[in-house]
């Protein structure tokens, strides 16, 4: 929401996608939400502009109309590609048709190459760290994109950005007009009896909210452990975007949203852990998780039946977990994957009755173990602790967490392939820099159930047929 208090020259508005995405060129998920609070708001408000982002517009019916609106109207349209949001890519090529100047395009360096059409333009680009931003990147880019606005702002007449003026030279930019206005009205009536029939059932304060300052609220109860809370919440904006659908005009899923509801869903085990879990499934079922490429749901999906399988040992669901994770480590080559997939493999070939199948999976399983150990080490290699960022920084906690789990990663997989020694060295590196108990927790559950996996290995069976016939070939006597 706009901060009345403030004063500015003008409104600015933000073309982005919401939450963590992943970036399918890099394969590292982005919190775009740290994006926007910590460095383009912030930005947008230094050069005394109102900045507002989709999910920050209060209205009632389809966010379509106003969106269309702002995209018009706004003086300034910061439209951020990062992760190559289809729709951030869509809103500003109708930017460009609109307007013809105050209109600038910024993208996370991750993408390499843009599409042609985009390779006319300028793209201001910034480095996100995957989960977080660094404080000195975070400060160097507001005041680079601060400067670029005002820039724009100041100059007169304004420079043509959008390619469509540039190149065809004489058309007029629209102007907002009553037929929009009409349009907007007519919108709101259609969708006014859904609207209608939720506000009933909902409070006035849920009914003002925006989908930004309902997700705040998302984040707090997570953060205390209110799960129950915060499913609730989750639940408000889906019926939020339910209320706004019409029988000619279906809203999808918001596959962000149902995400996190799965999420908080699964954690707050009600009310039997089972039943949570059977829950969470069938929330990501409209994902198609089956043939999906999205490894933000295919991540959700493997530890849901992971989970399931630990309840009820239902053999559907081990196959299920193993299927979702090896999918999501061949898509995104990440090590998180890899080392629950690997884990995965054994447990099922230590319940596998075919001996054959049972070392098929074994010797995968250690396979798996080997490419993740060389994912590690490369991170290690381009994150020594010489480059590690200040203890005062906003980076340095991230880069603790990510050194944590390369180095407790690597002690699991050298667990895996019978290398104790190489275990135990990496796991004495990694305990003391966790930056939460639970993180050590959760490693040293999952190596503790490891253990008995590994032994006896189906490599025996292997080894006793291949004894068996040498005594054949040589007529010497088999016990």
């Amino acid at each position: 929401m706009a901060d009345a208090s403030r004063d500015t020259k003008g409104t600015c508005f933000v073309v982005m996608g919401f939450g963590k995405k992943t970036d399918f060129e890099t394969g590292r998920t982005l919190d775009l939400d740290k994006s926007y609070r910590n460095m383009i708001k912030p930005a947008v408000q230094a050069a005394e502009l109102e900045c507002i982002r989709a999910d920050e517009i209060v209205h009632s019916g389809l966010i379509d109309v106003p969106m269309y609106e702002q995209l018009l109207k706004a003086d300034v349209v910061v439209a951020d590609l990062s992760t190559s949001n289809k729709n951030a890519f869509y809103e500003l090529g109708v930017r460009h048709a609109l307007r013809p100047y105050t209109t600038v395009v910024i993208a996370e360096d991750g993408i390499k190459a843009f599409p042609f059409d985009v390779n006319h333009v300028a793209v201001r680009q910034y480095h996100h760290l995957g989960e977080d931003i660094g404080f000195e990147e975070v400060m160097r880019f507001r005041e680079a994109l601060t400067k670029a606005i005002k820039e724009i702002m100041d100059k007169t007449p304004r420079p043509e950005d959008s390619p469509v003026y540039t190149f065809l030279k004489g058309p007029n930019p629209p102007s907002i007009s009553a037929m929009v206005q009409a349009a907007a009205q007519s919108n709101v009536e259609q969708s006014g009896g859904a609207a209608a029939n939720w506000r009933a059932s909902s409070s006035s304060l849920m009914v003002a909210a925006t989908h930004s300052a309902v997700m705040q609220e998302v984040d707090e109860a997570q953060k205390k452990g209110d799960f129950n809370a915060a499913k609730s919440l989750l639940s408000v904006i889906r019926n939020m975007r339910k209320s706004a659908a019409s029988e000619t005009q279906p809203v999808a899923e918001d596959p962000y949203v149902l995400h996190r509801l799965a999420l908080v869903t699964v954690k707050s085990k009600h009310p039997t852990p089972t039943d949570a879990l059977n829950e969470g499934r069938d929330l990501l079922v409209s994902l198609n998780p089956h043939n999906s490429h999205d490894t933000e749901t295919l991540g959700p999906w493997g530890s849901i039946h992971k989970h399931l399988w630990e309840e009820t040992k239902n053999p559907g669901d081990l196959d299920e977990a193993v299927r979702a994770y090896r999918r999501g480590f061949y898509l995104r080559n990440d090590y998180y994957n890899g080392i629950n997939v690997a884990y995965l493999l054994n447990i099922r070939a230590v319940n596998h009755l075919d001996p054959a199948e049972a070392i098929a999976d074994y010797v995968q399983a250690r396979r798996v173990r080997q490419e993740v150990l060389a994912l590690c080490e490369d991170w290690l290699t381009n994150n020594s602790p010489a480059n590690e960022p200040d203890a005062k920084s906003p980076a340095h906690l991230e880069y603790r967490r990510s050194r944590y789990w390369v180095l407790a990663t690597m002690a699991e997989a050298y667990l895996g392939l019978d290398e104790e020694e190489k275990s135990k060295e990496l796991l004495h590196q990694a305990l003391p820099i966790a930056p939460e108990q639970w993180m050590i927790d959760s490693t040293l559950e999952q190596m503790k159930k490891l253990r008995p996996l590994l032994t006896p290995s189906p490599l025996l069976h292997l080894k006793s047929g291949k004894e068996t016939n040498a005594g054949r070939a040589t007529g010497a006597p088999v016990n």
